[in-house]
């Protein structure tokens, strides 16, 4: 397929589109769009389909996902604050104080990149880059990989880029088949290897492998992460859209390590 930054961005809308329930031209809109989530075989695997609030910003409105009992409150929010202000506090005070009398929080709040072909580029790595496939990742479900790999979702990793430092690994770059039009990259770098190109390197060559397979690379990072943040920048990619996802109390309370 022959890409462009457009066509990227319109694939990227059109499967935002799937998981949420919308058409792709909502995100486009001057006004805020209010639809109802739903489970859908082609949504991205991760999520966990139909979602109780999911606001979703290409940058100009917002697109929110609901369970229908929490229309009103999920109306009343977007239409009270400018679109990024939704997404930040104090504002989403407001809104998580509101879903939290329904048993919900706040939980998920993540920028997600798009390849910018005007600059996406192979990157110099001060060590020998290897292709890697499923067969080679065998060995690699380990905390040192967790964020190139998923263990969970094995059958999803696909293809990935390896940093060798003779034959030890010391970086790993991975994509998961998400859906069908767009793979998501993850990375990770030996602590002892970072701070020389290593990270940067393998994501832009995964990026550009995964665009000859004719699929879409994206790159997902939460706000603070100001050192994947920069990483997706210097590689070749800019942010395209936002996402910030209500989810069960008893869930949150979980990820922070409490039993209720």
């Amino acid at each position: 397929m022959d890409f462009t930054n457009e066509k990227i961005l319109q694939i990227a809308m059109e499967q935002s589109a799937i998981d949420a329930n919308c058409q792709a031209e909502d995100f486009l809109r001057s006004e805020n769009v209010v639809v109802q989530s739903i489970a859908n075989p082609q949504a991205r695997k991760y999520l966990s389909l139909p979602l109780d609030c999911n606001l979703i910003s290409y940058g100009t409105n917002i697109v929110a996902s609901i369970n229908e009992k929490h229309r009103a409150i999920v109306t009343d929010y977007i239409h009270r604050f400018p679109v990024e202000h939704c997404f930040e506090t104090p504002n989403l005070h407001v809104l998580n104080d509101a879903l939290q009398k329904e048993n919900l929080r706040i939980c998920f709040m993540a920028e997600y990149f798009l390849p910018d072909l005007r600059v996406l580029r192979p990157l110099d790595c001060p060590y020998q880059i290897k292709l890697l496939h499923p067969a080679d990742f065998s060995a690699l479900y380990t905390p040192q990989w967790s964020n190139a790999l998923c263990e969970k979702r094995k059958e999803l990793d696909v293809l990935g880029v390896g940093a060798y430092d003779g034959n030890v690994l010391i970086g790993l770059a991975a994509c998961s088949a998400d859906c069908d039009g767009m793979w998501q990259i993850g990375v990770d770098v030996l602590p002892t290897y970072r701070r020389q190109g290593v990270a940067s390197a393998l994501t832009s060559q995964l990026a550009l492998e995964i665009l000859e397979c004719g699929k879409v690379p994206f790159y997902c990072a939460a706000w603070s992460n100001v050192k994947s943040v920069r990483n997706a920048i210097k590689s070749g990619f800019l942010p395209a859209w936002v996402e910030m996802t209500a989810k069960p109390a008893a869930f949150v309370a979980e990820m922070n390590g409490k039993d209720s």
